[in-house]
C-alpha cells in the first residue's frame, strides 16, 4: 500500500472512531457500565461491541429480481429513506442514469430530521457530493468520494432523535431512467444530549461582484462570497467549491474570513484561497486530492472559461460557534475578481436552524462564462 492510500485508510478509521465516540457506541462490561468507544485506543475501535441495530434504506427490487432502481419523472419527488429514531445515518451511496446532461444540477437532495418543516440539507445532488460544476470526476477524501463509475458516496455521521427523511426531487424536463440508492444507518437505544444535527447548504454567486479600477482594502469582509450563515450552536466541518473563470489568470488570493457570535470583524483571517484549501502557489495548476483537502478537477485552469473544483475538511479543528456563524472568502485580492463561485457548506448545529436562502432556478445553477470587465462575451460551457 503506498503512502497516500495508507494515510487515507488511517484517516477513515479515525473518522469512524470519532463517529463511534461521538454517539457513545461502545461495549458493555459485566458491571453494566458502558465503556464508550472514545475512551479506548483507536486500534481497538473496530473490535468494540455496538449497542445499535443495523438498518438500510435502498432501492432494491422488492420482487427479488435485479431491477434495483427507481425511475423519477419530471417534477416527481422520491422518498429514499424514512425512519423513526433515535438513530444515525453513516453512509450514503447513489448512482444515476439520466439522459439529461445537467441532472447533477437539476436533481435536488433534501434531508429532514425529527419532523422539521424546513430541510437541514438542501442542494443539487452533484454539489452535495463535491461535483460543483455539474460534471462527474473521480476523487477520494475523508468525507466524500466519487468512485468508478459515477458512484456518489458520503460518510458524514448524521444523527437523529425522532425521525429521519431523505428525498430527491427532479427539476429536470427529462425523466431519470434509473436512480439507485443505498443509505446505511443504525438504530440506537438513545442519543447523547450533545449530539448535533447535520446540515448542508448550497450557495452560488455567478458572477461574483468584483472591481477592476482601484485598489481597496477589505478589513470587514465587505462583499465577500458567503459559504454559509447559521444561528444556534454548532461547528462547521468543511466546504466544497466550484469556480468558473470569467477573467484570465489565477482566481485565488482571496482570504477566508470567519465571523462568529455577532463579531463585526473576522475572528480568523486566512492568507489566500490556495492556502485555505491547504495547497500553495496556485497549486501549480495541477490536480490533487487528499483526505482533508484537494483540487481534484481542473480544466484550462488560468484562462477564461477555466474550471476548478476544490474542497477542505476541518476534521482537525471544526469552526465552532455558540450563537451564530458567517463563513466567507474573498473572490480575488480584496474581491477584485468577478469569477463564478458554486459551493456547499457542511456543519452540525442545534435545532431549530435558520431558513435557507431559496435555491436558484435550475437554469441559473448550470455554470456559464459571464461578460465582466476584463473578461469575455457570455458563452455556455460545454457539457
Amino acid at each position: 500500500m503506498d503512502g497516500k492510500k495508507e494515510l487515507l485508510r488511517r484517516d477513515l478509521l479515525v473518522l469512524g472512531a470519532a463517529s463511534a465516540g461521538f454517539l457513545g457506541l461502545g461495549s458493555t462490561p459485566a458491571n453494566g457500565a458502558p465503556t464508550h468507544a472514545s475512551a479506548t485506543p483507536p486500534a481497538m475501535q473496530l473490535a468494540l461491541l455496538r449497542n445499535g441495530r443495523t438498518a438500510k434504506a435502498s432501492t432494491y427490487d422488492r420482487s427479488g429480481g435485479n431491477a434495483d432502481y427507481r425511475r423519477i419523472e419530471p417534477g416527481q419527488s422520491l422518498t429514499l429513506m424514512k425512519s423513526s429514531g433515535p438513530g444515525m445515518v453513516s453512509h450514503i451511496w447513489f448512482t444515476i442514469a439520466s439522459s439529461d446532461p445537467q441532472h447533477l444540477k437539476r436533481l435536488v437532495l433534501r434531508m429532514f430530521w425529527d419532523g422539521e418543516a424546513e430541510p437541514s440539507v438542501e442542494a443539487p445532488i452533484g454539489d452535495f457530493f463535491g461535483l460543483n460544476l455539474g460534471d462527474y470526476f473521480l476523487y477520494q477524501s475523508a468525507l466524500l468520494t466519487v468512485a468508478p463509475v459515477k458512484a456518489l458516496n458520503a460518510y458524514f455521521p448524521m444523527p437523529f432523535r425522532k425521525s429521519a427523511e431523505i428525498t430527491v426531487t427532479s427539476e429536470s424536463e427529462k425523466p431519470v431512467d434509473a436512480f439507485y440508492a443505498n443509505i446505511d444507518y443504525q438504530l440506537l437505544p438513545s442519543m447523547p444530549e450533545n449530539a448535533a444535527y447535520f446540515h448542508a447548504q448550497y450557495r452560488q454567486s455567478a458572477p461574483c461582484p468584483g472591481w477592476r479600477t482601484a485598489e481597496e482594502k477589505n478589513i470587514y469582509g465587505t462583499n465577500n462570497y458567503v459559504f454559509m450563515e447559521a444561528t444556534g450552536r454548532g461547528h462547521l466541518v468543511g466546504v466544497t467549491q466550484g469556480v468558473v473563470l470569467n477573467q484570465n489568470g489565477w482566481w485565488g488570493e482571496g482570504d477566508d474570513m470567519l465571523f462568529v457570535d455577532g463579531s463585526p470583524k473576522p475572528v480568523t483571517n486566512g492568507t489566500g484561497s490556495e492556502d485555505y484549501y491547504n495547497g500553495a502557489w496556485d497549486f501549480d495548476g495541477k490536480p490533487f486530492c487528499y483526505p482533508h483537502n484537494g483540487a481534484p478537477y481542473l480544466a484550462n485552469p488560468f484562462s477564461i472559461g477555466g474550471q476548478w473544483c476544490v474542497y477542505r475538511w476541518h476534521l482537525e479543528a471544526p469552526l465552532a460557534f455558540e450563537e451564530s456563524i458567517r463563513f466567507t472568502i474573498e473572490h480575488g485580492t480584496g474581491n477584485n475578481r468577478s469569477d463564478s463561485f458554486y459551493s456547499m457548506a457542511y456543519w452540525y448545529q442545534t435545532e431549530p436552524h435558520a431558513k435557507f436562502p431559496p435555491l436558484p432556478p435550475p437554469s441559473e445553477r448550470w455554470p456559464k462564462v459571464f461578460a465582466v470587465p476584463g473578461g469575455a462575451r457570455p458563452a455556455n460551457l460545454s457539457g
